[in-house]
Order: structure tokens, then C-alpha cells, then sequence
């Protein structure tokens, strides 16, 4: 039958038929406001807070037109990796113009998905980077974008 997959914030996923989801005369409602707001990135694991801030701070400074954006891929995706984690990017590029970036830098062909998430939502192709960076970023001045060839946190059931 029909199967829905649920992954879960830490990775795992649970593979549910849609007979056995009736069957359970269970109401599973997922209790999104205990999850993380992102995360853990791998690039706050390998730098230390005030290193990070530090650094965004310079770059802001030294590019105030720019945003500093920390890319990685999401946990458990089947995407390729990307070659490179720290982009400065215009201010006035759209989220569906920096999702072309990615999917060049990953090689990514036309006919596959990429989804990219900051903060575990969908941001809008349309939205602009620097209104984007201004709502999202992290305490330590970076915007943090998680790429995924599924919709792994989004709303698709």
C-alpha cells in the first residue's frame, strides 16, 4: 500500500503504510514547537561561537553589500556534497537565484529536486537574500542554508 515517510529532526525515519496508519485509531499530531529551531550545523561543531561571530562581523564590515551564508547539506539526504561551505552573496539576489549556485556547485542535473531550508522552513524562491539574512540569521551573523533532494522538513503529506 500507500507509505508515508516521517523524518524526524534527529535523522531517523519511520516508514508507516497507510493501512497500518488507519488501523492505529491513533490521532498523530507531530509536536513541531519541542523540535530545534535548525540543526546542528556542521560548521558550528568545527568553530567556536565568538570565532564565527568574529568573522562575520569582519566580513560585514568589509562587504556590507554581501551576506554571509554557511551552506550545507542536510542530514541523510542522497545529494552530493558541496565543495564549498561559505559563500559571500549579493544582497539583492533571490533565494531561486542562489539555489542555481548550489545546484551548480553540486552539479545537480535539471531533471532532479534540491530543497533548501533555513531554519527548517521553505524559504520562497522570490524572497531576496538580504530580507531573507535580516529574519533568519543565527546569533553568530551568518545565514545558514541546508540543501536536500527531498523535502525533508517541509510540509508534504
Amino acid at each position: 500500500g500507500a507509505h508515508f515517510r516521517f523524518v524526524l529532526c534527529l535523522g531517523l525515519q519511520i516508514s508507516v503504510s497507510l493501512a497500518q496508519f488507519r488501523c492505529a485509531s491513533l490521532n498523530f499530531v507531530p509536536d513541531f514547537s519541542i523540535m530545534p529551531r535548525q540543526l546542528k550545523s556542521q560548521f558550528k561543531l568545527e568553530h567556536p561561537l565568538d570565532k564565527r561571530q568574529a568573522e562575520a562581523e569582519r566580513i560585514r564590515d568589509k562587504y556590507p553589500d554581501r551576506i554571509p551564508v554557511i551552506v550545507e547539506k542536510a542530514p541523510g539526504s542522497d545529494i552530493s556534497d558541496i565543495d564549498k561551505k561559505k559563500y559571500l552573496v549579493p544582497s539583492d539576489l533571490t533565494v531561486g537565484q542562489f539555489v542555481y549556485v548550489i545546484r551548480k556547485r553540486i552539479k545537480l542535473s535539471p531533471e532532479k529536486a534540491i530543497f533548501v531550508f533555513v531554519n527548517n522552513i521553505l524559504p520562497p524562491t522570490a524572497a531576496v537574500m538580504s530580507a531573507l539574512y535580516e529574519e533568519q540569521r543565527d546569533a553568530d551573523g551568518f545565514l545558514y542554508i541546508a540543501y536536500s533532494g527531498e523535502n525533508t522538513f517541509g510540509d508534504d503529506l
